[in-house]
């Protein structure tokens, strides 16, 4: 396979900026890692400098940029990153090739329904009764498909998928290996004798079109109806639905996620890796959740929410980066109240009812700051090493509680 520098400008939709037409490449690589037979792209502005050194023959470029490499063709478009997948399509084509047949180990019932002319099934795999396999659809070795499953066309599911009976998958349907579609949904009562109960969980799963499922993946059935997800939606590898969750359409779910039973998510949501959502929830369309953020509670559309729990970004961000604030505190009743932020005081303290506890400047003088507090919190100490520390560390501010200090503003 290969393409000349016209051909990949009427493919990707771009404007040849440099270069002979005719200047020919036979694959796709990094800017680093490309020779002057390969394309490439800049789809990023941390990887300018990759692209000074590029050595690929052509580059897919946005507009406007303030220098190009010598030695290199460009074509001009509007988003890189999509323009350049169009030549990872084409190139790719040829390394992977449809060829409809079934493995002469695979095990299939004579019920199913399917066109043999027009699927592929790989060795060792089976698949179960009365279960409907659209035209194009390749399955690889050692899956396995269980009675009544129902798969549209073109969908490929590579070795060691499993599909749980009476599960739905749309047209097009991308399935990555050793992913678990409609396994028991996690649901136990202790019954009187202080054993758990199982409780049976007889639903399905319910995959839209479009949908791309990582490896290692596990989508639980519901325990009635269905688990659904939605059309266009990618979810990443060790990934976590739990049963009778509803995820809506063209979202996005990054690895180690896990999403406990009955949560709702909007449509065009994007959950980022390790996040933990709590059941029978709501998560709103649009919304963005931060990596390794922990939601207890319903998420608004149009949102980003990050940290646990979870908070608004703005919010969250302070806390993890604390900014100069004024505060009131009431140690006798646990306070810790913002005033306003005009104050370059933040404080650190164990929120607990004490009478002593130690104020740091965020001041840049105090920013290697020793401990200036020999004793453990929460420990009175005496007035002359009170003012000993104040002399010799000023961002160590003693405040109490007792008398008229006590709720003082700093």
């Amino acid at each position: 396979m290969k393409l000349t520098l016209e051909a990949v400008a009427a493919l990707t939709g771009g404007k040849i900026l440099s270069g002979d037409p005719e200047l020919t490449v036979f694959g796709v690589a990094s800017l680093l890692d490309a020779s002057r037979e390969e394309a490439s792209f800049l789809g990023n502005e941390k990887y300018f400098q990759d692209f000074l050194h590029t050595s690929a023959g052509i580059v897919l470029v946005p507009p406007s940029l303030p220098a190009y490499p010598e030695h290199a063709a460009f074509v001009e478009v509007d988003n890189p990153s999509i323009a350049f997948n169009a030549l990872v399509k084409y190139f790719m084509a040829s390394a992977y090739r449809f060829t409809p047949g079934i493995h002469p180990t695979a095990i299939i019932d004579p019920t199913a329904s399917f066109n043999p002319d027009k699927i592929h099934v790989g060795a060792y795999t089976c698949i179960g009764a009365h279960c409907v396999i659209g035209d194009g659809t390749d399955i690889g070795n050692g899956c396995d498909i269980g009675d009544g499953v129902t798969m549209g066309e073109n969908c490929r599911l590579h070795a060691h998928v499993t599909i749980r009976e009476r599960c739905k998958l749309g047209n097009r349907v991308t399935i990555q290996p050793g992913a678990v579609i409609g396994s028991d949904g996690f649901g136990f009562l202790m019954g009187d004798n202080g054993r758990y109960v199982g409780i049976d969980q007889v639903g399905i799963v319910e995959l839209g079109d479009d949908v791309d499922v990582g490896a290692n993946t596990t989508i639980d059935r519901a325990r009635f109806g269905r688990t659904i997800v939605g059309e266009g939606t990618k979810i990443d590898n060790l990934i976590q639905l739990g049963h009778n969750v509803v995820v809506g359409r063209h979202c996005i779910i990054v690895a180690q996620s896990g999403i406990a039973g009955s949560t709702k998510v909007g449509d065009y949501a994007t959950i980022a890796a390790q996040v933990g959502i709590s059941g029978h929830l709501n998560i709103g369309s649009k919304s963005t959740l931060g990596a390794k953020t922990g939601v207890l509670s319903d998420i608004p559309e149009n949102s980003t929410y990050w940290g646990m729990p979870a908070f608004p970004y703005k919010d969250a961000t302070l806390q993890a980066c604390p900014v100069p604030q004024r505060r009131c505190r009431n140690r006798s009743r646990g306070e810790n109240r913002i005033l306003s932020d005009s104050s370059p005081i933040t404080t650190i303290t164990n929120m607990m009812p004490t009478t002593w506890f130690i104020a740091f400047s965020s001041r840049p003088k105090c920013s290697s700051w020793p401990n200036p507090n020999p004793v453990r919190m929460g420990t009175k100490i005496s007035a002359a090493i009170r003012e000993r520390q104040a002399k010799a560390h000023p961002c160590f501010i003693p405040l109490t509680t007792n008398g008229a200090e006590a709720g003082s503003v700093t």
